[in-house]
């Protein structure tokens, strides 16, 4: 079995047009200048394409993109259940890019942006006035000893990749009694509640089905915490004692050996010590990086990530180039609530750059992690770049709720095709105040 799990970006909308597929895939034509050029046809990318035409013209807006489908990833820790369908999560990019917006279907060679150019993997090169970039972030399964191959054999299963998030469900399916172990790598993540909300969907599957009893569950995070804000951490602290969950921190997966089925872990804070478990299941969060196209740019800084401003989304030295998303080194969790809120404030900085007015709006850091504790409970975390809590509703958003599960399985997809990807929705920031009668 191939795995091609280099790629993590995508996200779409809308229904299928055969006839945009073949009036919008431009792949050979000449390179052209476009007066916004967006690299990545993911959220952030498909966001900025939507708003940017209502801003300047779809004729003068391109998406770089050589992906055929576009994926709602948040969903996959539901697929990895059982709760949800792969099928569920994807749209064809056709149908997601805006109409008149030229796509462009090839991958980014090189960025250029002493020139205002972007060299494409099919020849092309195209100028621009203004770039967004929106590539994502990749995953590197091969820095695991072992792996990609390793996900020939069973067991194992990751809801981080398309091709294996259908393996997870396999796996808590098969189990039969031992160890399942999941793991968190020592590397940036996107969406980082997502190693562990499989854990909690997992225990209560086993509960359901009445393998708990054999059960022993891990949790092996690299981290020194079970999670970044101590509002939140607390009440899962509370969760994985009262559910008899095991929860071991500073330990990164290095190793796997399927016929053996053992996970080898390096014990961070004793460094050259390593500890072997075997598994019953393994679910795999891998170590993820900046896009190699990235990695030495002139857009990027040392470790690879664009190099924007965390208030304005505007590149600290090429004023007409901007970052969005998973791809930046905005000092924030990675997730598509964040795309959302990051979406509004680049859009007003576009503004005003574009009048050669200063960018008046801030950024403040705001990401959500809906934390998926069972198939019918969410905690919804909302945080700033400060790790404080930044709650939309109410009340006390740490502890499990229904509601919210209905709105993560229900109404965000939704809103995700409907609303973010087509420029409309950008973040909660408005409703908060009202819900707070304006006081927050």
């Amino acid at each position: 079995m191939a795995v091609s799990v280099l790629r993590a970006w995508g996200h779409g909308r809308g229904a299928f047009d055969v006839a945009q597929l073949h009036v919008r895939n431009y792949s050979g034509s000449s390179g052209g200048h476009y007066k916004v050029l967006v690299l990545g046809g993911g959220s952030g990318g498909i966001t900025m394409s939507a708003r940017m035409k209502r801003k300047v013209g779809a004729e003068n807006v391109a998406v770089v993109e050589p992906s055929e489908s576009h994926y709602y990833q948040p969903i996959w820790t539901l697929v990895g259940a059982g709760a949800k369908t792969v099928k569920s999560s994807r749209r064809p990019t056709a149908s997601v890019v805006p109409s008149g917006v030229k796509w462009i279907k090839s991958s980014v060679q090189e960025v250029n942006p002493d020139k205002n150019t972007v060299r494409t993997a099919d020849g092309q090169e195209i100028s621009y006035q203004f770039l967004i970039v929106a590539l994502g972030l990749q995953l590197h399964y091969e820095k695991i000893k072992g792996f990609p191959e390793a996900f020939e054999h069973p067991k194992i299963g990751s809801n981080y990749s398309v091709e294996t998030v259908e393996k997870t469900w396999k796996a808590l399916q098969d189990f039969k009694e031992g160890n399942a172990i999941f793991t968190f790598p020592n590397t940036p993540v996107k969406c980082a509640g997502a190693p562990q909300k499989i854990m909690y969907l997992s225990d209560a599957y086993f509960r359901k089905t009445g393998k708990r009893p054999r059960a022993n569950i891990l949790y092996n995070t690299s981290l020194p915490v079970i999670f970044g804000v101590k509002k939140y951490a607390d009440a899962l602290w509370k969760l994985v004692k009262s559910r008899d969950l095991n929860v071991n921190l500073r330990h990164n997966l290095i190793e796997v050996r399927p016929e053996k089925r053992e996970a080898v872990f390096e014990k961070l804070d004793s460094p050259g010590e390593t500890v072997a478990y075997e598994y019953e299941m393994l679910h795999v969060t891998p170590p993820m990086g900046p896009p190699e196209v990235l990695k030495g740019s002139l857009v990027s800084d040392a470790d690879g990530w664009v190099d924007i401003d965390k208030n304005t989304l505007q590149h600290k030295t090429y004023p007409n180039v901007f970052g969005i998303g998973d791809c930046t080194n905005l000092p924030t969790s990675k997730t598509a609530a964040a795309v959302a809120a990051q979406s509004a404030i680049l859009d007003r900085t576009i503004s005003k750059v574009m009048k050669k007015e200063k960018p008046d709006k801030k950024y403040d850091g705001y990401t959500s992690c809906p934390l998926v504790t069972s198939y019918k409970t969410v905690i919804l975390a909302e945080f700033d770049y400060n790790g404080e809590p930044l709650e939309t509703f109410p009340v006390d958003q740490s502890k499990e709720s229904r509601i919210m599960y209905h709105m993560k399985a229900d109404l965000m997809p939704h809103l995700y095709w409907h609303g973010l990807l087509r420029g409309l929705w950008g973040g909660p920031g408005p409703y908060r105040k009202i819900m707070h009668l304006g006081m927050k």
